[in-house]
């Protein structure tokens, strides 16, 4: 059996294929196994919001800051995804919160 890390790099090679839906159903797939796995909340968020699912895309970066709440560039990546979401009030909470956490504020 394929470990995570492993169906992540097939979902990688869908996406650099152009099969942008083929990667996200992998990973999805990652996730119903293995729902802590940041890797694939990580690229879930930026897959769905390339496809325009930008809810899903959300949640997924969400779920990256409830996993990783210590790393700076969890709430970078959330403030880009809501960004680019058009959530941007969303966008500039996340951004002030990484910059707090690099002692930029």
């Amino acid at each position: 059996m394929a470990s995570a890390d492993e169906l992540y790099d097939e979902a990688v090679r869908l996406k650099d294929s152009g099969d942008l839906d083929g990667a996200v159903l992998k990973l999805e797939q990652i996730l119903a196994e293995h729902p802590q796995h940041i890797l694939s909340h990580s690229a879930a968020a930026v897959y769905k919001q390339k496809l325009g699912r930008a809810d899903e895309a959300i949640a997924h970066a969400k779920a990256v800051v409830e996993l990783e709440p210590d790393d700076p560039f969890s709430y970078r990546q959330l403030s880009v995804i809501c960004q680019r979401c058009g959530r941007i009030p969303e966008a500039e909470e996340a951004l002030a919160r990484e910059r707090i956490m690099q002692g930029r504020m």
